[in-house]
């Protein structure tokens, strides 16, 4: 207790000379901080972190695969002996970039630079040359907006664009809504911080302002009273949309004051003029100058101030820099309009020049390719002999693979392609109009059009092989379906057939009428298939149909379109165009990337493709002819397409794939196991020659296959071509319409057959003799069909029979009708023909699934399950399990042959 009574001691008084030294050495280290030194110091620093991060950060995009692994040691980098770095900026560049750019915020890293540079300025400088807030408010929001929008487009990629940060705010958005709603979210969040960093102006463009001429009154004389009566003449600045004259050209404006002053008005249009009285005002009235016939003259800066010198303006232009000597001015410009009572000799005709595609030279190409192949086939050779040694083995099976990417083409490794040599030349590569044809064409439209009061600014024509354009522009006030009306009027005016008025253009503010020529040109199919747009294209499928009006080639993507209808009426040309299609496929693709499946009932037009069955036809298993006719084989084929299209589709599934394209890449990648039942798939083209009497004759048993197979196909490499020559409505049914986007009419005879077919009249107004209308994308386009006689179409399947095929045809999944199964009861001594070959798939695969003998025996569902049953009859496999694969009995293929031998 008495410790603690006693009194605590207080601490000891501090030392004045002690605090004071304190007190100096606080007031030295915050002068050192304000010095300007000290802040100079710190904008060089600033500037060199900004330099060495953008170098860090540059070099990184170029070498982050070779330092990933050492910047993922993280701190352990600067420590370990044996780390070996690309980056510029050795192990700290290496480090600083990863941890920005893959673990931070990807590209949009960039901006760190961009706000230390900033720093960096406006401390060396002592000032604020830059806003340090707002480009810290620019930083902050640039990193999340563009780590975002670079990561949701790349997802998946082996280099960050978007950084960690991005990664997970992309996936948390497309969480929340969906790709779509991320999409369109980013979209405006990247628009949004755009308009906010650099506030881009939009402006509509604007039309330049018109001076006219008009016409010179007759000159009179004038006294100076009569000239102090003269409208005032105003100065106008520079820049200003000019000043407008009466009369002819200045050359000398004091002597045409003097003689005749009243012929002579300078106006600024839509602006106050400069009067005694400023209340005053006044605008140019356009439409009372353009009655007037003559010409207009804008008066130069320089004959305003001799106006003034003259004593007739009240004041003189502003002082202004005189041009350069030599320098030249530019003059007025004068537009010429149409006089009110103009006949149709006087307007000009506009002749469009028309599209020359670029021939290539397939004979050059062809030696260049040929040495390409002599090139391949040693790497070929080298490739195969490196993949003997190295291999890689399917985990859980037996099965080897080489390394490399898988080449379908290899196994008709001598397959060529055929040369445009076998093509001949009908018509002439470009097209030559007559003067004189034009020139009485316009001049009838004209004149017709006048006829009924309709007037018109402007017209202009684009000669195409078969059908020439005359566009034209109404004059304001004019209803468009006057000119509509006019077609048959139009037409008895020129005696022409098949006149076609379109009202108005789409995507052009014109109308169109199109009139046949006279001398028409053959478009020939040796031209379109030596362009420049059909040789080097990225098209999966390339077509090439015929040439446009401005004489350009029509070749479209058959896998875009997906299917393709054809109707019109007999001998328009229906089977020129499907040959022409043929053979545009059979020149650009290898017989493994595509298969024909050819219908033809009328047993004689597509007969001429049986050379090429070992190459490019598909049929069914046991089938003689590949070219289908018989009705009941038809259906068995349109059904099998479906099975085909239904295996292909469960392919897919196991691959993850979405569409054929992808599907083929993961296969050549070597990602996919054949012994799975995957393999290449090829193009499938389904060309049906006479849709109608298939209808007539199955009825549902055709439409209703037709119909899945237009829904489902496209994704798995399955494409349509259907022609018909009667294009009624119980032909084209709905469901088929509804499933063909992309649509081919011939000439019909009627309206209601070009409605049947496009939804749009215009077909009954064709010439024939290959003439066609496409509806393809939403637009409807006049062409001119390819001519490919049936002479060249033997010439190119016989080079393509002559050379090496395959040892038969591509095999569709054979198709048993349930019908005929009915009533008839199991019987295991009955059993199928290729039981022992599904015993042996089974029992080698020990997996008993209906699916498994499917895909690798190309077999139909239904098949596939009576082989199942009589597997389980003969105690091969176990009893059915539901959805999951049924017990397999027997374990030793020697086993499975005892069990064989016992039947």
């Amino acid at each position: 207790m008495a410790n603690k009574l006693k009194k605590k001691t207080p601490p000891p008084a501090p030392d004045p000379a002690k605090l004071k030294e304190d007190k100096e050495a606080k007031v030295t280290v915050t002068e050192v901080v304000k010095d300007e030194r000290t802040t100079k110091i710190a904008g060089a620093v600033s500037l060199l972190v900004a330099i060495f991060l953008f170098i860090a950060f540059t070099s990184y995009i170029f070498t982050w695969k070779e330092d990933q692994d050492m910047a993922r040691l993280g701190v352990g980098i600067f420590t370990a002996d044996d780390v070996k770095v690309t980056n510029l900026l050795g192990a700290l560049g290496a480090y600083i970039s990863h941890t920005f750019i893959a673990n931070g915020f990807g590209l949009a890293s960039y901006l760190f630079c961009t706000f230390f540079f900033v720093l960096g300025v406006n401390l060396l400088f002592g000032k604020k040359v830059y806003s340090l807030a707002r480009n810290l408010r620019y930083l902050i929001l640039g990193l999340l907006v563009i780590s975002v929008a670079l990561a949701f487009p790349t997802k998946g990629a082996e280099f960050s664009w978007g950084g960690a940060t991005g990664e997970m705010m992309s996936d948390w958005l497309v969480k929340v809504t969906g790709k779509v709603g991320t999409t369109l979210i980013l979209a405006l969040a990247v628009l949004s911080y755009v308009i906010w960093r650099f506030n881009p102006v939009f402006k509509m463009p604007q039309r330049k302002p018109r001076t006219m001429k008009a016409a010179p009154p007759p000159p009179a004389e004038t006294d100076e009273a009569e000239a102090e009566e003269m409208l005032p003449v105003y100065p106008f600045a520079k820049g200003d949309p000019g000043v407008l004259e009466t009369g002819d050209a200045v050359e000398d404006n004091n002597n045409k004051l003097k003689n005749g002053g009243k012929n002579i008005s300078v106006i600024m249009p839509k602006q106050q003029a400069v009067n005694e009285d400023p209340m005053i005002a006044f605008e140019v009235n356009e439409k009372e100058i353009a009655e007037d016939a003559g010409l207009v003259t804008a008066i130069p800066p320089k004959e305003i101030n001799d106006l003034y010198a003259a004593g007739l303006m009240k004041e003189p232009l502003a002082d202004e820099e005189e041009p350069a000597t030599g320098e030249p001015v530019a003059e007025p410009v004068t537009v010429k309009t149409p006089r009110k009572n103009a006949t149709p000799q006087d307007m000009e005709l506009e002749i469009k020049q028309t599209v020359d595609d670029e021939i290539v030279d397939t004979e050059a190409e062809a030696d260049m390719e040929d040495n390409d192949d002599a090139f391949d086939s040693e790497a070929v050779d080298d490739a195969g002999k490196a993949n003997e040694e190295d291999e890689k083995v399917y985990p859980f099976t037996n099965f080897k693979i080489p390394d490399g990417d898988y080449e379908p083409t290899l196994e008709l490794r001598d397959y060529k392609f055929p040369a445009l040599d076998l093509l001949e030349a009908h018509g002439s590569e470009k097209i030559v109009h007559d003067p004189a044809e034009l020139e009485a064409n316009k001049n009838q439209i004209i004149a017709t059009l006048k006829n009924y009061d309709i007037a018109i600014q402007r017209i202009a024509a684009t000669v195409g092989p078969t059908v020439t354009l005359y566009e034209i522009v109404p004059a304001p006030g004019v209803r468009i379906s006057r000119i509509k009306n006019l077609e048959d009027d139009i037409a008895l005016s020129l005696a022409a057939l098949g006149i076609r008025i379109i009202a108005p253009i789409p995507g052009k503010g014109t109308i169109g009428i199109e009139v046949p020529n006279v001398r028409k040109t053959v478009v020939s199919m040796k031209t379109l298939l030596a362009s420049d747009k059909f040789q080097h294209n990225s098209f999966a499928l390339p077509i090439a149909i015929g040439k446009k009006i401005d004489n350009e080639n029509f070749i479209v993507d058959l896998a875009s379109m997906p299917h393709l209808l054809m109707a019109g009426a007999t001998g328009q040309g229906k089977s020129v165009g499907i040959n022409a299609l043929l053979v545009s496929l059979l020149y650009k693709k290898h017989p493994s990337q595509l298969k024909f499946v050819l219908v033809d009932p009328k047993k004689v037009e597509l007969s001429i493709y049986r050379v090429i069955e070992k190459h490019f036809l598909a049929k069914l298993p046991g089938e003689e002819e590949s070219i289908i006719t018989d009705t009941k084989k038809v259906v068995y084929t349109l059904n099998a397409l479906c099975i085909e299209m239904d295996n292909r589709y469960d392919l897919l599934k196991e691959a993850g794939c979405r569409n054929i394209k992808e599907y083929n890449e993961k296969f050549v990648k070597r990602k996919l196991n054949p012994q799975k039942g995957h393999q290449f798939l090829p193009f499938i083209v389904l060309v049906v020659d006479e849709f109608a009497d298939l209808i007539m004759t199955a009825g549902k048993e055709v439409e209703m296959p037709i119909a899945r197979l237009a829904q489902l196909a496209r994704a798995v490499g399955i494409h349509l071509i259907i022609a018909t020559q009667r294009p009624s409505v119980n032909i084209i049914t709905g469901t088929i319409k509804a499933n063909f986007p992309a649509r081919i009419a011939f000439k019909v005879s009627s309206k209601i057959d070009s409605r049947t077919i496009l939804d749009a009249g215009g077909a009954e107004q064709l010439i024939g003799k290959g003439d066609m209308l496409v509806s393809y994308n939403g637009e409807i386009t006049r062409l001119q069909c390819a001519f490919v006689d049936t002479p060249e179409v033997d010439r190119v399947v016989d080079f393509i029979g002559d050379q090496r095929g395959y040892p038969q045809a591509f095999l569709l999944p054979e198709y048993v009708d349930e019908k005929e199964m009915e009533g008839k009861d199991f019987d295991v001594a009955d059993r199928d023909p290729l039981f022992e070959d599904a015993a042996r798939l089974i029992v080698q695969n020990q997996m008993g699934s209906t699916s498994l003998i499917q895909r690798r025996m190309k077999l139909g569902y239904n098949r596939a399950g009576r082989l199942m049953d009589q597997l389980e009859a003969a105690g091969i496999v176990g009893k059915n399990l539901g959805s999951k694969a049924r017990d397999v009995l027997v374990h030793s293929e020697t086993e499975l042959e005892e069990i064989l031998g016992g039947f």
